[in-house]
């Protein structure tokens, strides 16, 4: 079979044009336009991943280039079996523009490109995220017609594609896997439905329900490693005043669909949740945050697809309630089993997905008793705009406390210290990956201090500790040294030292990128804000010299 005869395959084209904010089209909207061959648009689509697929920067990794080409070519022979299933048949193909898809597309888009002028991987994937695209446009495309003869054609994969890739990618040796992720996506939205208000619909978020079921075979199997999303996770808080951009970026959305509740009370819950936290424990719950940037960023971008989230007000409220609970549970399972504490923000939302039935029905229960005729009466633009300016006020009261924003205590190591020296609850399984960090990118102090917590045993899966001392003296670290010989086993205490002028560059990262003034007396002045009590006495004769000097 040849694809000339695909491409001239007879068939009819509808096009609709639609403004509507729901996605009901109706048909007598719709205009019947000739001439246009139905199956040339998914193959448009395969050719277009095929050419990626030709990409210098894909062809310098063999099994990126195989996933690609290798998937285009799946995509093919998909194609000529359709072909030959729907010979008799007149596919169709609806292009219907939904507000709901282009709005978020534009909202994630502004995210990634901001993060990735901080981070430059995210650059680097722009290819691979257009692979991405034209698989999914493709495979939708040939799902749809496999099963019935129309097609919806707009911005849909958009949205999916871009929060997915907000999310989880998988390195370039195991990129097959980003495309079998997309399209149990697409195929859940397509063959997982059910009724609601009298009409059908998918039930899962097509891009949560892949994420959710490839988070919970990565951490069952262990490989983890396969992705960025332990980078990803880290990364996302690289940009300076990374809240508020998503705060920006989330209010078209809330404005326009209504998922301002959503948000709100998973904000709420999960700061309330940390605060109680802090009050019981003396030490934080999330490390360097009390919502750490990934999970905000699951409560603006991930959760809030108002297709398969409840309908009533109240119902949006528990929601989103719901998900803050689960992504602070979730943590904490994770973090005990031993399993990668990101995936947290992306396992809860199919479940809850298939709870909007529920909280509907509790909705309107609460509702007819009168509590919902406070709001229900105004029009849903007024009270969209309502919860929007109460939002506001909350993010504000939240950024001036530290709730949320840049700085917390939490980013600062010398907090972790004094937290686990108080034997606080988990403090010192917090302090020890800072440490790692720390020793790793050449801070000699760092890992005579992560050595100490070792030799005490106050790390779970310790490794030995001379490990890390020969470390520290390899990096000029003079108590480093003197440890090493320390017998194992014995009662002595092994030395510690305050931080080291060459050390403070790379301890009082917080997240930022590197420290850009690295003067001295910039370094103690900041390194005395962050903690550091050594760095403030040092500061004392300094500017005691100054002064003389000035005199």
């Amino acid at each position: 079979m040849s694809f000339r005869g695909i491409l001239y395959m007879p068939l009819t084209t509808t096009l609709t044009a639609s403004a509507a904010r729901d996605a009901e089209i109706e048909p007598r909207r719709r205009r019947r336009l000739e001439s246009i061959s139905a199956l040339a648009l998914p193959l448009s689509c395969t050719l277009a991943l095929a050419a990626i697929g030709l990409l210098p920067s894909v062809r310098q990794h063999p099994r990126l280039f195989s996933s690609i080409v290798g998937t285009a070519f799946i995509l093919l022979v998909a194609l000529a079996l359709l072909r030959a299933r729907t010979k008799t048949r007149v596919l169709t193909v609806d292009v219907v523009v939904r507000r709901q898809h282009y709005v978020q597309a534009c909202m994630q888009s502004t995210v990634l490109l901001y993060w990735g002028w901080y981070w430059q991987p995210v650059y680097n994937a722009a290819p691979l995220i257009a692979a991405q695209l034209a698989f999914a446009y493709a495979f939708d495309m040939l799902l749809a017609w496999w099963r019935r003869d129309v097609y919806t054609l707009g911005f849909g994969p958009f949205p999916v594609i871009f929060s997915i890739n907000l999310f989880l990618w998988f390195k370039p040796d195991w990129f097959y896997l980003q495309f079998l992720m997309i399209a149990v996506g697409f195929a859940a939205k397509d063959l997982i439905r059910w009724k609601k208000e009298g009409r059908t619909t998918h039930i899962f978020n097509p891009s949560s329900f892949p994420l959710a079921i490839a988070s919970l075979g990565l951490i069952l199997t262990g490989t983890t490693s396969w992705t960025w999303g332990p980078e990803i996770a880290q990364t996302q808080f690289n940009p300076p005043n990374i809240y508020l951009l998503l705060f920006l970026v989330g209010l078209p959305g809330q404005l326009l669909f209504g998922v301002t509740p959503m948000t709100m009370s998973a904000v709420l819950t999960t700061y309330l949740l940390g605060l109680g936290y802090v009050a019981v424990t003396g030490s934080y719950f999330f490390v360097g945050s009390y919502i750490p940037i990934a999970a905000f960023l699951g409560m603006h971008l991930l959760f809030t697809d108002p297709s398969t989230a409840p309908r009533t007000e109240l119902g949006r409220i528990m929601f989103g309630i719901i998900y803050g609970v689960s992504v602070t549970a979730l943590y904490a399972i994770l973090g005990m089993v031993g399993a990668p504490r990101f995936y947290d923000k992306l396992l809860p939302v199919p479940l809850m997905n298939l709870s909007i039935k529920m909280l509907d029905r509790i909705g309107m229960a609460i509702g007819r008793v009168g509590l919902e005729r406070l709001w229900s009466s105004w029009p849903s633009p007024r009270r969209n705009l309502a919860y929007v300016a109460i939002w506001s006020v909350a993010f504000i009261a939240l950024s001036a406390v530290d709730g949320i924003g840049d700085d917390h205590p939490g980013r600062h190591l010398p907090f972790w210290q004094h937290a686990c020296e108080a034997n606080a609850r988990h403090a010192c399984e917090n302090l020890a990956p800072i440490l790692d960090a720390h020793c790793r990118d050449g801070s000699g102090w760092a890992c005579n201090e992560i050595g100490v917590l070792r030799w005490h045993r106050k790390v779970v899966r310790a490794e030995r500790a001379s490990a890390d001392f020969s470390r520290a003296c390899e990096l000029g670290v003079a108590p480093g040294c003197l440890n090493m010989r320390l017998p194992e086993g014995r009662s002595a205490n092994p030395i510690q030292a305050p931080p080291r002028l060459q050390d403070y560059p790379v301890v009082l990262r917080t997240g930022k990128g590197p420290v850009r003034d690295t003067t001295p007396s910039a370094l103690l002045t900041r390194a005395c804000d962050h903690g550091f009590s050594q760095a403030c006495r040092e500061l004392i004769p300094a500017a005691t010299t100054t002064t003389l000097r000035s005199r």
